[in-house]
């Protein structure tokens, strides 16, 4: 009886990972009844396993009772290959990027069907962005994510086709669209997208490729509007998607 669990085959570290998974975007901070649930444990072992990871400090109890990541969680992840390279050769431009536009903009990169936000450095004009580091958005409604789509294998693709979510109004959920859309984006090197994850919030993004041509990230900027600035922002993250691209080595696609 693995892990001295009531259930065969059920380990102490399967447990403690489904506590840790239950954390997503929509669920930052839960009581201790909502993470069990969420992690189908039952509530005196969501106590316990809760207990032990807010003592090592992968979990922190707020005043309010609810549980949220905790600080050496965040430390850790920092250490990952992902983190660590790329988002480390890609500050300075993203700051270089800033200062020439003053938009939110966004470093990214694909996870499975989602797009993971590696970096965040938020524009003077109030936009509402909904991404944050370490948030996990849908690729079809996203700039970044777009661009990631485009180049991502076949059933990747597969898959978002038939998981084609309505967040606002204008989010794109006709494949046939979609697909179109993704192929504008190989053709002309940047996607865009107009009030698709957020109303009142407009993106364009651009792949981030290797000296092998090997796509690992995209660059992303969100504005109110696009309009004539358009043309604008699509030169600024080329260019420093070049130069992040140059800066890394070819084993980053690996």
């Amino acid at each position: 009886m693995a892990g001295n669990s009531g259930q065969p085959g059920v380990t102490v570290a399967s447990r403690v990972l489904a506590l840790l998974g239950a954390f997503d975007g929509e669920h930052r901070g839960m009581t201790l009844t909502e993470l069990a649930r969420r992690a189908g444990l039952p509530l005196a072992t969501a106590f316990r396993l809760a207990g032990e990871l807010a003592e090592w400090g992968a979990l922190e109890r707020r005043a309010s009772g609810e549980y949220v990541v905790g600080r050496r969680l965040w430390d850790l992840g920092l250490l990952a290959p992902v983190q660590s390279g790329l988002r480390q050769v890609a500050s300075p431009f993203l700051h270089d990027l800033y200062a020439a536009t003053l938009a939110t903009v966004h470093l990214a990169v694909r996870d499975g069907t989602s797009v993971l936000y590696l970096d965040r450095l938020s524009g003077h004009v109030s936009v509402p962005v909904v991404s944050d580091v370490g948030t996990r958005l849908p690729m079809h409604a996203t700039g970044v994510g777009k661009v990631l789509l485009a180049h991502a294998p076949d059933d990747v693709r597969g898959w978002v086709f038939t998981n084609l979510t309505r967040i606002t109004p204008y989010t794109i959920t006709q494949p046939g669209r979609l697909r179109a859309e993704l192929r504008r984006v190989l053709r002309d090197g940047f996607a865009q997208t107009s009030e698709e994850m957020s109303l009142g919030a407009c993106s364009v993004g651009v792949p981030i490729r290797l000296g092998d041509g090997a796509v690992v990230a995209a660059l992303g900027i969100v504005v109110p509007s696009l309009g004539r600035d358009r043309s604008r922002l699509v030169a600024a993250l080329k260019v420093a998607a070049r130069g992040i691209g140059r800066s890394l080595p070819l084993s980053e696609s690996g």
